[in-house]
C-alpha cells in the first residue's frame, strides 16, 4: 500500500487580479505534488477560495450582483489559470459548497457544546480587506490596519467568541516540542513574540459575525454568520473527505504540509491548530509561510499599474518558463523581486543556454554523426566517469532541497549537471573526433554519455518543468513511464535508440525588443482588468464648517524619539507645540528611523482623548496620508511655519 501525502495551497480569497504572486504558491504545491508522486506517494493536493464574508458581500452590491453569483464568475477564471498552467490539483473547494457549510455548521456546533464556544460583546477595530479584529495596541498610526495599512473601523456587536487563550501553554509546547512545525524556522519567533508575549498576550478570538449576513449561519443562533477563520480553515478538512467521506479522510489526515503565504501563515499556527486541539483531531505536520514576490521590491497592485500577469508570459514565452523563474530565482521563504528584466536574463542564460543548447548540440551531432542512433561504445576517458558520477549523484541533493522545500537549490543542482554536460562537449570535441575513423566508436561512446545525462536531466526535472522534460524525450526518443529512482543509474538507454530532431525547445530572446513587446500585452490586459475606470474614491461621510471646527490641528516639533518598550512597531514621541510639550505613541517606526523625525515639524491632533498604546499614554496624534498598498508619509506644511500654528 502506496504512503499517503496530503498538501494544499492557501484558501485563496476569489479575486479577478491573480498575479504572479497568487501563481507562487500554486506552482509551488504543484512542484511538491510531481516531486513526492514521483516517489512513490499518494499525494493528494487541495485549492480553492474562501468566498464568505463583509468585502465579497460589498462588493457584490457594488456590482448590482448577489454573493454567489458574483464569485462564481471569478471562481471559474481562476480554474482557467490553473488548468493553463497544468496544476494538477485533486480538489477544488469553495467555502459556499454546501457539504462545506454543514461541517462549518458541525464543528460550530460542537466547540460550543464542549464549552470552547461562549457569547460575548465585542468592541475592537475591524480591517475588511484582511477581514481582521485589531487592538489599539496593534494598530499603525490613524487606527491603520498593521497588515494592510488601511483605515479599520472602530466595531461594536454582539459576537461568539472561540477561547484561544485556553490553548496558549498547548501551542507553545507544540512549537517547543515540534520545531519542524513551523518553517522556515525564524517565524516560530515572529509568532511567538507578536502574538503571545507581552501585556494582552493570547486573547480568544471573534468567531461570529452579526453586522452582515453572507456567510454560514450559526446553527443555534440565525443572527449571526460564522467568522472566516473557522469558515476557511476548516476547507482543509472537507476537501479531503470529513463529514462524508470518513475513509478518505482517515487516509489523508492529517495534512502533511499546509503551503501558505507569510501574511496569513498566523492564522495558521496559531487559530487553526487550536482549532483542531479543540476537535481532538491530529494535527498538521507542518505550516510553510512563504515570501511574497514584489515588483522591483514593491507589492505589486493595481492602482500602481506594477502588476505583472502570468498570462502574458504563458503566452509569449511558455508555462515552464515561467515556472522554472519563479522556482529558480526566489528562496522560496522569503520575500522576492520579480523584474522581467531578470526573467529574460534567466530564460536566455538558464533554459537556452544552458539546458536548451545542450539538447540541440546533442541530438544534431547524434542525427549527423551517426545516423540519429544512440549507442555506447564503452571507449572511456577519465572525464567521462566525472560526468557519469555527477549525474548520479544529483538525485540526492534534489530529495534533500524538496526535503525543506528549497526548489532553488534543487533546481541549482540539476543545473550543475547540464553545465558539467556542456563542459564535457568541450572536453571530447565529438566535431574533432567525426573526422577521424578510428576514433568513431569514442565518438559514440562520447554521444551516448551526452544523451545519458539528458536523459537524468528529464527525469529530474519533470517535476518543475513537466512540458520541457517531455520534450527532452521526445527528441532523445524516449518513451514509456517516466521513473524517479531512474536517476540512479548511468546507462540506461538501450543501443539502437533512435532520436528525433525538434524545434529548439528555449529560442535565445532579444531582451530590448521583448521588454517591449510584453510591456505591450501585460498592460494591456492590465487595462482591461481596471475596465478603464477609475478606482472609487473612498469617501467619508461629509461633514461641515462646525464639525471641521472642533478639529484642533497644530504645527508641531519633534523633539526627542524613544522605542516602545513592548511594541516593535511604536515609537513614543516627544513634540513641542508652542510652548507645550506633550508625549505621543505612534505607529510609524516601520516607515522613519530616528534621525528621519528628530526636528521636523509635523501636524498634529490636539484635541485627541489621551489613550494608552501597549501600557504608555499617548496625548494626541500625528497626522500621517496612507494608500492602498499601506505606504505612509506624515503630513506637514509646504513652507516652514513655527511650532504651534494652527490649521484652519
Amino acid at each position: 500500500m502506496s504512503k499517503k501525502f496530503y498538501i494544499t495551497t492557501p484558501i485563496y480569497y476569489p479575486s479577478d487580479n491573480l498575479h504572479i504572486g497568487h501563481t507562487y504558491c500554486t506552482v509551488a504545491v504543484d512542484a511538491v505534488k510531481r516531486f513526492k508522486k514521483m516517489q512513490g506517494y499518494d499525494v493528494f493536493m487541495t485549492t480553492g477560495t474562501d468566498e464568505h464574508g463583509q468585502k465579497i458581500e460589498e462588493k457584490a452590491k457594488e456590482m448590482g450582483m448577489e454573493p454567489k453569483e458574483y464569485v462564481d464568475g471569478i471562481v471559474e477564471n481562476i480554474k482557467k489559470l490553473w488548468k493553463m498552467l497544468d496544476i494538477d490539483y485533486d480538489y477544488f473547494i469553495r467555502s459556499t459548497d454546501k457539504d462545506h457549510e454543514k461541517n462549518v455548521q458541525n464543528i460550530f456546533q460542537k466547540l460550543y457544546d464542549k464549552g470552547d464556544i461562549y457569547k460575548d460583546e465585542y468592541e475592537g477595530y475591524y480591517c475588511t480587506p484582511c477581514e481582521s479584529f485589531w487592538t489599539e495596541s496593534q494598530l499603525g498610526e490613524g487606527h491603520t490596519c498593521p497588515d494592510c495599512g488601511r483605515p479599520t473601523e472602530l466595531t461594536h456587536e454582539e459576537s461568539y467568541f472561540f477561547r484561544l487563550s485556553k490553548y496558549k501553554d498547548k501551542l507553545l509546547k507544540l512549537y517547543e516540542d515540534h520545531p519542524e512545525f513551523i518553517e522556515p524556522a525564524f517565524r516560530k519567533n515572529e509568532m511567538v513574540k507578536n502574538f503571545f508575549e507581552g501585556e494582552e498576550g493570547l486573547e480568544d478570538l471573534s468567531v461570529s459575525r452579526s453586522s452582515f449576513d453572507w456567510g454560514v449561519k450559526v446553527p443555534f443562533d440565525e443572527k449571526h454568520v460564522v467568522y472566516v477563520w473557522i469558515d476557511a480553515l476548516s476547507c482543509y478538512l472537507t476537501a479531503i473527505g470529513f463529514g462524508k467521506d470518513e475513509k478518505q479522510f482517515n487516509d489523508f489526515w492529517p495534512a502533511n504540509v499546509h503551503f501558505v503565504g507569510k501574511e496569513i501563515i498566523r492564522f495558521h499556527v496559531i487559530i487553526w491548530p487550536a482549532i483542531l486541539m479543540a476537535l481532538d483531531l491530529p494535527l498538521p505536520e507542518k505550516v510553510f509561510g512563504h515570501g511574497w514576490i514584489l515588483f522591483d521590491n514593491d507589492k505589486m497592485s493595481k492602482s500602481k499599474g506594477n502588476v505583472i500577469y502570468p498570462e502574458p508570459i504563458i503566452k509569449l514565452y511558455g508555462i515552464d518558463a515561467l515556472k522554472y523563474f519563479l522556482l529558480r530565482e526566489f528562496s522560496f521563504g522569503s520575500d522576492g523581486s520579480f523584474n522581467i528584466e531578470k526573467f529574460m536574463q534567466r530564460l536566455n542564460s538558464d533554459l537556452a543556454n544552458d539546458l536548451g543548447n545542450l539538447l540541440s548540440r546533442t541530438v544534431s551531432m547524434i542525427s549527423k554523426y551517426n545516423d540519429g542512433v544512440i549507442e555506447d561504445k564503452n571507449v572511456c576517458e577519465d572525464f567521462d566517469e566525472d560526468l557519469k558520477d555527477i549525474s548520479v549523484s544529483v538525485i540526492d541533493e534534489v530529495e534533500k532541497a524538496m526535503e525543506h522545500y528549497q526548489f532553488s537549490n534543487a533546481l541549482e543542482a540539476i543545473w550543475k549537471l547540464i553545465r558539467r554536460s556542456n563542459k564535457y562537449v568541450d572536453e571530447s570535441e565529438p566535431w574533432v573526433l567525426a573526422k577521424d575513423d578510428d576514433k568513431k566508436d569514442r565518438l559514440n561512446t562520447v554521444l551516448y554519455n551526452l544523451a545519458e545525462s539528458l536523459r537524468i536531466v528529464s527525469v529530474l526535472i519533470y517535476p518543475f518543468i513537466k512540458e520541457t522534460s517531455l520534450k527532452l524525450r521526445e527528441q532523445l526518443g524516449l518513451s514509456g513511464e517516466i521513473n524517479w529512482e531512474d536517476a540512479r543509474t548511468f546507462g540506461l538507454i538501450e543501443d539502437g535508440t533512435k532520436v528525433k530532431k525538434g524545434e529548439v525547445i528555449f529560442p535565445r530572446l532579444d531582451i530590448e525588443k521583448e521588454i517591449e513587446r510584453f510591456n505591450e500585452e501585460n498592460e494591456a490586459l492590465l487595462k482591461s482588468r481596471l475596465g478603464n475606470k477609475e478606482e472609487k474614491d473612498d469617501l467619508k461621510e461629509e461633514i461641515t464648517i462646525d464639525d471641521f471646527e472642533k478639529l484642533d490641528i497644530r504645527v508641531a516639533e519633534v523633539l526627542d524619539v524613544d522605542n516602545h518598550p513592548k511594541a516593535d512597531k511604536l515609537f513614543i514621541l516627544k513634540i513641542k507645540v508652542g510652548d507645550i510639550e506633550r508625549q505621543i505613541v505612534s505607529g510609524i517606526k516601520d516607515y522613519y528611523s530616528k534621525e528621519d523625525l528628530v526636528g521636523k515639524k509635523v501636524l498634529v491632533l490636539m484635541n485627541l482623548k489621551p489613550i494608552k498604546l501597549r501600557g504608555v499614554e499617548s496625548n494626541g496624534m500625528i497626522l500621517a496620508a496612507s494608500d492602498d498598498e499601506g505606504k505612509l508619509t506624515i503630513t506637514s506644511t509646504l513652507e516652514d511655519i513655527k511650532s504651534g500654528s494652527k490649521i484652519s
